[in-house]
């Protein structure tokens, strides 16, 4: 879920940006201390809009940098557990497949693709499907739901999806269950 969010912090602009206009200056530095981060229990911060109010700078000795407190937005992406999400293969390995939706990718497991026996092909990198014959290679579009969701402040972020569930899964695959369903929906209808 896409949201903005208010923050209250106190931002050290470096020397490099001392010169410029204030809020400039406090924007970059808030730009580079905290877009494209991840924050526990937050979410991933794309963007810093609005600085609301930028306090009286502080020099602190032997650093030359100046603190201001500050108060902006952030433009915020946070996964929310059950969301359902649209994204792109981006790789698939033996044990799964990863989905980029937004800044962030999901694992979708081999056993939460289809509800098939499906096998990993290691040569082509793709999932085929056993009975239906369907398969997912990297690039593919999907639509699936998110079951679970771990935001820590390291390296380490988790956001599980399936796509085994009626109206998930590869698009081309949604397109083709709702046309085969129209299709005998027409059928019926001619009897």
């Amino acid at each position: 879920m896409f949201h903005m969010q208010k923050f209250e912090e106190s931002i050290r602009v470096p020397p490099k940006y001392i010169g410029l206009d204030i809020e400039d200056s406090v924007k970059k530095s808030l730009a580079e201390r905290y877009e494209n981060r991840v924050i526990k229990d937050i979410g991933v911060i794309l963007a810093v809009k609005n600085i609301s109010d930028i306090g009286d700078g502080k020099i602190v000795v032997e650093d030359a940098g100046v603190y201001y407190n500050v108060a902006f937005n952030a433009l915020v992406y946070t996964p929310k557990l059950y969301e359902i999400v649209e994204g792109d293969v981006v790789d698939i390995t033996s044990f799964g497949v990863f989905v980029r939706f937004g800044p962030i990718d999901g694992l979708c497991h081999v056993s939460q693709v289809i509800n098939d026996y499906v096998s990993f092909e290691e040569n082509s990198r793709v999932l085929a499907a056993r009975d239906s014959k369907r398969i997912l290679k990297v690039g593919d579009e999907v639509k699936a739901r998110i079951i679970a969701v771990s935001l820590s402040k390291g390296d380490v972020n988790k956001i599980n999806i399936t796509m085994r569930q009626p109206g998930l899964g590869a698009l081309a695959w949604i397109a083709e269950e709702r046309e085969a369903k129209l299709n005998a929906q027409a059928k019926a209808a001619k009897k």
